[in-house]
């Protein structure tokens, strides 16, 4: 699928801009994450020693909004230390996906080999083969940083865009 989309983007009629870093817009301003985090999968293994949570096969994450699927995704909480500074207890630090990573959040989505949401700061970090789609619109590069409390993302490593004129 991958593949075939960036065949796509190469060989349409459209020339495609190139820059090295760039802003684009990413879901909605209005994620909350505050909200409970949902996790479905078809295997969960929990390490004793760290308390960490790792679902692997077919597993979608869900806040709100915002999807994110993968075949692995490994849920961190808070040490011991960052839940007595935040006085809150058995909370989720961050989500680590790997493996056919796909986030979704209003009406775009992105693919990538590695994504990292960090639930505190609301923010995605998504690493390798970055594809983002924003309806006819597409934008590729090698790193996202997305803020999904403004629902703005900064593309980085050879960024590539291909934007359709109106007609």
């Amino acid at each position: 699928m991958r593949a075939i989309f960036a065949i796509l983007l190469f060989f349409s009629g459209i020339g495609p801009a190139f820059a090295q870093g760039t802003s684009v817009l990413f879901g909605s301003s209005e994620h909350d994450a505050s909200l409970p985090v949902e996790v479905v999968a078809d295997l969960l293994e929990v390490d004793q020693t760290t308390g960490d949570a790792t679902f692997t096969g077919n597993v979608v994450v869900g806040q709100g909004e915002m999807r994110l699927s993968a075949e692995k995704v490994i849920v961190e909480y808070k040490t011991e230390e960052e839940q007595q500074a935040s006085d809150s207890s058995g909370k989720i630090n961050r989500l680590i996906a790997s493996e056919n990573v796909l986030l979704v959040n209003g009406p775009e989505a992105a693919e990538a080999d590695f994504a990292e949401y960090t639930i505190d700061s609301a923010e995605v970090i998504m690493i390798g083969n970055v594809i983002v789609t924003q309806g006819e619109n597409a934008t590729s590069g090698n790193r996202m940083v997305v803020d999904l409390n403004t629902g703005r993302a900064q593309m980085s490593g050879r960024v590539k865009t291909i934007l359709q004129p109106d007609n």
